[in-house]
């Protein structure tokens, strides 16, 4: 399925650890249909036995979206998670290189955790659209007034700019969708053939190796290229690339703009 580039939205979401960041995901993923509500798991992008155990996120993979807006044009929004626990501030700012903007979540039970701050920090200094959202207001210990006025404290923006939803029932999710599109600019596209991407995040996968997730930001790769890595000059075929759904999904290219994975014949990841 081809999409317009300049439909294309890469952004991630800062929050603090139990503020409602995977349940967000869940709905979003939901609506946009990249998984279906019935027999679906919660917190379906959480990889780790001990994120599933406590009901934590620690860092969920990225995955890919397609929405339909009410005009009906298609839109790709590629989500790559940031870490929201205070150990994993390398990781967070490597998810942010890869992305245009962040959604910053706050609990209206809760407001704003020291390190929420830290990271939008962090996403200012990386020159990211902000898209404001205060979640868990259908908790009846909510305090969204007292949660929005602390977002104009950290970020100056109005009141009334601050979206308002509870990710747990869905309501106002939608309305997430629309701020994507209207406020987030699409990735830049250059005219270099010249391949360049980062490898924001990576793992070892025991039959197939190592899997880098990466974004493209020049050129193009396709399967059976060779890969020349800067750190120690090492060239290794490209076994496959793909996007990133709830699984792996082969493809025959990423182009400049694009978010997807890279499988590469190597067998250690410090490589």
């Amino acid at each position: 399925m081809a999409i317009n580039p300049e439909n294309i939205r890469n952004f991630c979401i800062i929050a603090h650890i139990d503020h409602g960041k995977s349940t967000l995901a869940d709905r979003m993923l939901e609506i946009t249909g990249t998984i279906n509500k019935i027999n679906t798991e919660n917190q379906v992008l959480d990889d780790m036995d001990l994120e599933k155990e406590k009901g934590i996120t620690i860092k969920s993979h990225p995955i890919q979206m397609i929405y339909k807006s009410a005009d009906k044009k298609e839109y790709i929004f590629n989500l790559i998670d940031t870490p929201g626990h205070v150990d994993f501030n390398y990781e967070v700012s490597r998810s942010m290189a890869a992305c245009e903007a962040a959604i910053l979540l706050v609990d209206a039970t809760q407001g704003i955790e020291a390190q929420t701050v830290s990271n939008t920090y962090l996403a200012i200094d990386s020159d990211l659209e902000i898209i404001p959202i205060i979640n868990k207001i259908d908790m009846k210990n909510s305090n969204i007034d007292s949660a929005a006025l602390q977002i104009n404290e950290l970020l100056g923006t109005d009141v009334n700019d601050i979206l308002k939803i509870s990710a747990k029932t869905g309501k106002g999710v939608n309305l997430i969708f629309n701020s994507i599109i209207a406020n987030v600019p699409p990735p830049l596209i250059t005219n270099s053939k010249e391949f360049k991407a980062l490898i924001f995040d990576s793992y070892f996968d025991q039959y197939r190796g190592v899997v880098v997730y990466i974004r493209v930001f020049s050129g193009y790769v396709e399967k059976n290229m060779m890969a020349k890595f800067f750190k120690n000059s090492n060239i290794s075929e490209i076994l496959e690339i793909g996007r990133l759904q709830l699984k792996r999904e082969p493809l025959k290219r990423l182009s400049s703009g694009d978010v997807g994975y890279m499988i590469i014949n190597i067998k250690d990841v410090s490589s």
